[in-house]
């Protein structure tokens, strides 16, 4: 089933985008994602198939980017 997630971010340079860009780049269940740094929060919004917004988060730590799911309804 596809998911949609929201997240806050603590991205805000060209350089961050690139960096998850590669990281995403291995991971098959990411089937779209795109950041919003126009918007205050830096949202990353992830399409996906069967991933925990968790996963995400954990990821992008690793790397040094602060990353919050944000709990919404459509």
């Amino acid at each position: 089933m596809m998911q949609v997630f929201i997240f806050k971010t603590s991205v805000h340079a060209q350089e961050h985008v690139q960096k998850v860009a590669t990281l995403f780049k291995s991971i098959k269940l990411i089937k779209q994602w795109s950041f919003d740094l126009e918007d205050c929060d830096k949202i990353l919004r992830v399409v996906s198939l069967n991933l925990r917004p968790e996963m995400i988060e954990n990821l992008l730590r690793t790397e040094g980017i602060y990353c919050e799911n944000l709990e919404y309804e459509l």
